[in-house]
């Protein structure tokens, strides 16, 4: 047996990483795209309504309640008195404060009400019932 033909017994000197990375790099690209498509804040089933709809300005905070009744701010979990003095806080900073509501369409409309004597109370004078356009 010549020295230039190496027996299939022979350790490898190298290991081929290729394969891995390739898999790594799918694994993270689907983390990032499922975790970025799950964070889109309270999903609530808005009444329908055939007036367009205004984009909300950055600096606009949003009240959404849910069917069950839970009042949130911008994604958070709040009481009717949590709203009321955070809101204030905004309102303080920011004089013409926005504020759009969204409410879920099986909502009860006394809650609805509770949360606009809220607005009321402050003075937020800029405030937006979020709808959803009607198929026509």
């Amino acid at each position: 047996m010549s020295a230039d033909v190496k027996s299939g017994n022979e350790p490898y000197d190298d290991i081929n990483i290729t394969p891995m990375l390739d898999l790594a790099y799918v694994l993270l690209v689907t983390f990032i795209i499922l975790t970025t498509a799950s964070v889109q804040g309270v999903k609530v089933n808005s009444p329908r309504t055939l007036a367009a709809n205004q984009l909300a300005k950055p600096q606009t905070r949003a009240v959404t309640i849910t069917k069950e009744g839970a009042v949130y701010l911008d994604a958070y979990p709040v009481t009717l008195e949590e709203l009321s003095q955070r809101l204030s806080a905004m309102k303080a900073a920011n004089p013409s404060l926005p504020v759009v509501l969204k409410a879920d369409a099986r909502t009860q409309y006394q809650k609805v009400t509770e949360v606009l004597e809220v607005a009321k109370k402050l003075d937020i004078t800029e405030l937006g019932l979020v709808t959803q356009r009607e198929a026509q």
